[in-house]
């Protein structure tokens, strides 16, 4: 499967962004799909998750409340919606996929910067 994250950029605190991943290749109905990031200087950290089918998602603490993890099987697509944003949400965003209930993350796509200023 290969993965393409768009819709990143500079936003200021408070504000929201909506990430969204194009997949292709196999089924895409298939794939638990994932966001993480990697800010400067720190490692990479999860960020959210949702099921094959979109009945289960999953958040990061730092996150909860505030993001939220959808997807469209139809358009093959994965979205983020990032709200009340802050300056430590700053980071690469990657989106990423594993085979149903696999135990990592096995596709990565390349990622897109968020950018929020205080």
């Amino acid at each position: 499967v290969q993965l393409q994250a768009s819709g990143g950029g500079l936003v200021q605190a408070g504000g929201s962004l909506r990430l969204s991943c194009a997949a292709s290749g196999r089924t895409f109905s298939s794939w638990t799909m994932g966001w993480f990031r990697l800010a400067p200087g720190k490692e990479r950290e999860f960020v959210a998750a949702i099921s094959w089918s979109g009945g289960m998602t999953h958040y990061a603490d730092s996150v909860k409340g505030r993001f939220t993890i959808s997807r469209d099987n139809a358009k093959n697509t994965v979205y983020l919606q990032m709200n009340s944003l802050k300056p430590e949400d700053t980071a690469v965003y990657y989106c990423a996929a594993k085979y149903f209930d696999a135990p990592k993350f096995d596709y990565w796509g390349h990622g897109t910067q968020v950018t929020v200023s205080s």
